[in-house]
Order: C-alpha cells, then sequence, then structure tokens
C-alpha cells in the first residue's frame, strides 16, 4: 500500500505525536527524491528497526552550488512513492518549500573542520545547506533514528555531528553503499550518463578497489594516488577532482593506511560528477 504523502508540519506532527505517546520507534529516511536501490535499502534497514518509517523528499536548493545542477535534478515523487509502497513506509514527507524555509527564514547551520575538504572545497556552501535542512527534518519528523548511506560518508559524518554538537536526540546510522553489478554506486546522477558513460563510470569503482588493495598491503599513498589519476583520465574520464585517503573517523588525510581509512573520490565524465569511496583496512 503507498504511504500517505504529507506536506505541512502540522500534519506530519499529528502522526508523530500519536506515535511518540504509544512508545513507538520512528525512523527517518531523508532524500532528496529520485530513489533507487539505494534509498530502498536505507528504507527496508529503518522499516527493519524501527516501529515507524517517515521517508522524506525535499529538493534543497541550499546546497546546490550550481544552479544548472539543481534545475537538473530529477523530480519523480509519484514513481518514488510506487517504489516505497513495498516497503511499507508509513509516511512520505514532501513538505511545500514554505515548511522548511518561510518567508524571513535567516539561520544557517555550519559545521566547521570536517566541512573544508573534498566536496566542501568543491561545492562551496553545500554542506551548510546539508546541515540546515537536515537539522530542520530531524526537528521536524522528530524521529529517533536516522539512516543515511555510506556512499556519501563525509556527509554522513558531518550530519553525525552536527546532531552531537546540538543536542538532537537522534541516533544517525550509516548504510553501506549499494553498488550496480558493475561496481559502480548507485546514484540519482546516473541517469543522465549515456551507455558509454555509464562503462567509464564503472572502471572507477576498479581503478580504486586496485588503490585500496595495494594500500591494505602496506604501500604509500602519494604514487598511488598519481596512478589511479592517470588511470581515470585514461579510462575516459573529463576531470579527477580529487582522489583522497582519509581517516575514517575524523576525515585527517593520511598518507599510509595505519588504522581505519576511507579512500574518496571525485571525478567527471559525460559532465556528470560522480564521487565514491572505499573503506581501507590498517596494515
Amino acid at each position: 500500500m503507498t504511504a500517505p504523502i504529507l506536506r505541512r508540519l502540522a500534519d506530519l506532527r499529528a502522526l508523530t505525536r500519536d506515535w511518540h505517546l504509544n512508545g513507538e520507534v520512528i525512523g527517518v529516511v531523508p532524500t532528496m527524491g529520485a530513489l533507487h536501490q539505494g534509498h530502498l535499502s536505507l528504507a527496508e534497514a529503518a522499516k527493519t528497526a524501527c516501529d515507524r518509517v517517515i521517508v522524506t523528499i525535499f529538493v534543497n536548493p541550499k546546497q546546490f552550488n550550481n544552479p544548472e545542477d539543481l534545475a537538473n535534478y530529477p523530480r519523480t515523487e509519484q514513481e518514488d512513492a510506487k517504489k516505497l509502497a513495498p516497503y511499507n513506509v508509513d509516511a512520505i514527507y514532501v513538505p511545500d518549500p514554505d515548511e522548511i524555509y518561510p518567508d524571513g527564514f535567516a539561520t544557517t547551520v555550519s559545521v566547521s573542520g570536517l566541512t573544508d575538504a573534498m566536496e566542501g572545497e568543491f561545492r562551496p556552501g553545500h554542506f551548510d545547506g546539508v546541515a540546515t535542512v537536515v537539522a530542520k527534518l530531524f526537528l521536524q519528523t522528530q524521529a529517533d533514528r536516522a539512516y543515511f548511506g555510506e556512499k556519501d560518508y563525509q556527509q554522513l559524518m558531518i550530519v553525525r555531528r552536527m546532531a552531537r554538537d546540538l543536542d538532537i536526540p537522534i541516533e544517525v546510522i550509516g548504510c553501506p553503499t549499494v553498488r550496480e553489478p558493475s561496481g559502480l554506486a548507485m546514484s540519482s546522477r546516473n541517469q543522465r550518463l549515456s551507455e558509454d558513460g555509464l562503462a567509464i563510470a564503472a572502471e572507477k569503482h576498479r581503478i580504486m578497489r586496485a588503490v585500496v588493495q595495494a594500500l591494505e598491503s602496506g604501500e604509500e599513498f602519494e604514487a598511488l594516488a598519481s596512478q589511479a589519476q592517470a588511470d581515470l583520465l585514461a579510462a575516459g574520464f573529463n576531470e579527477v577532482e580529487y582522489l583522497q585517503l582519509r581517516c575514517a573517523e575524523k576525515l585527517e588525510p593520511m598518507t599510509h593506511a595505519k588504522r581505519p581509512a576511507r579512500l574518496f573520490a571525485a571525478a567527471l565524465v559525460d559532465g556528470v560528477r560522480l564521487i565514491d569511496n572505499l573503506p581501507v583496512s590498517p596494515v
């Protein structure tokens, strides 16, 4: 059965008020729609662990630093609702813009440190937009648990820090990246790739896996990074914005995998910007 679509905060609060009175655990899956199996896996994880699940769909203008990117972002609300039906989520919250950013809205949530590098460097203001809208969605849904994919690992760490720093009583849970059979991380942006672009995009996972294996054998990252960037360009990527090894906990840069780490990459193909990351076990 398709879950009810709610657009007003008052309607959402009426639901969650009864759920809380009944002592039910509420999970939330924040999304921008254009749902794929990665999103659906989050809904499934939430439904398994929680009594009630809310999936939010809001294309947040404050986290797009490129107006063209915002305009091109797919909006597929009805299709998304149909995809969620088998997972028996309890509500789909698609807030009207004035429910998130009412007239005169003047507050920005900013997390320093974790936002300085990688996505923060190449998408100025992006994480301020993410932290602001996620803080609002946490407070509006009054959820006990929130589910995010590890594909956006930097975002996951920032959201955790934001919730902790602001004493928002919610557990932020990271779920494994869901991949195509080719290894390509599922993303709404993949819809914009040509057939050739999809084949090129899949090479990123293969190249990153090779770097991870070398790191876990004790090799130093700098030489590996130079070769991997050359391999990505040779595979057909138009540009490699970054390829970095960082601590899994604090996102500090690393030269060797001497503690749990993540390998991060962002590259463009067909004019589409694709990000990914992989865990690296310590040597």
